[in-house]
């Protein structure tokens, strides 16, 4: 599996990994009020990891699920949206994770449907929504220390369950290239599902407590 991965897509998911964990460090960074540089080091080490796994499996399903119905696809960063989501992370607070896309080929010249479209384009917040569940699953075990100086295993898990429910919810809006739109043209039914799915983890993930509650 892992030889269709071309050296052009090692190289641009690498640079998109680090410009969307660099914007997410630095909004994590933001939100402690705090320019200690260890916390810093410390946060962009936690966002190397969680954004790396929940971005980079988000473009494999993408990837895989298109070849596994017959066609060619490959992740190509863009440019200009990177800098844009550092620059509105240092500069506003908000990141604008859009690194970039999983193109797909049509090698077969048979057209794709609006089936298979939606299936492959929801495959990636699925993705994202499953890891979820091993972060949420840390955060429990870490006992809810979430101070800057808090327990290292809740800030990992707290930060990779936003990270994941983020990704997941921003790529399902129904709006221009983004999942959601393709995900809503094939089933309004599963469209629902994950979009609420995706905001629902999104809106716990900033509210540990009740969270925590639930256990």
């Amino acid at each position: 599996m892992l030889e269709r991965i071309t050296r052009r897509e090692e190289f641009d998911l690498f640079i998109a990994w680090i410009a969307i964990s660099l914007a997410f460090a630095i909004i994590f960074l933001r939100d402690t009020g705090r320019a200690d540089p260890v916390i810093a080091l410390l946060f962009l080490g936690i966002s190397l990891f969680t954004v790396g796994i929940g971005f980079i499996l988000h473009e494999m399903a993408h990837k895989f699920t298109a070849i596994k119905y017959g066609f060619w696809a490959e992740f190509r960063k863009d440019n200009t949206m990177l800098v844009v989501a550092v620059a509105l992370a240092a500069l506003v607070g908000v990141v604008f994770a859009a690194p970039g896309a999983t193109v797909i080929y049509d090698t077969n010249g048979r057209g794709i449907s609006r089936e298979q479209n939606g299936k492959i384009s929801v495959a990636g917040p699925i993705v994202n929504l499953v890891l979820c569940i091993p972060f949420a699953a840390l955060l429990v075990y870490g006992g809810g220390g979430i101070s800057v100086t808090g327990n290292i295993v809740t800030m990992i898990g707290m930060i990779g369950l936003q990270v994941n429910a983020m990704i997941a919810a921003f790529n399902m809006l129904p709006v221009s290239v983004l999942d959601g739109k393709k995900v809503l043209a094939w089933n309004k039914a599963v469209f629902v599902i994950i979009i609420l799915a995706a905001f629902g983890a999104l809106l716990a993930s900033f509210y540990p407590n009740a969270f925590f509650n639930l256990f």
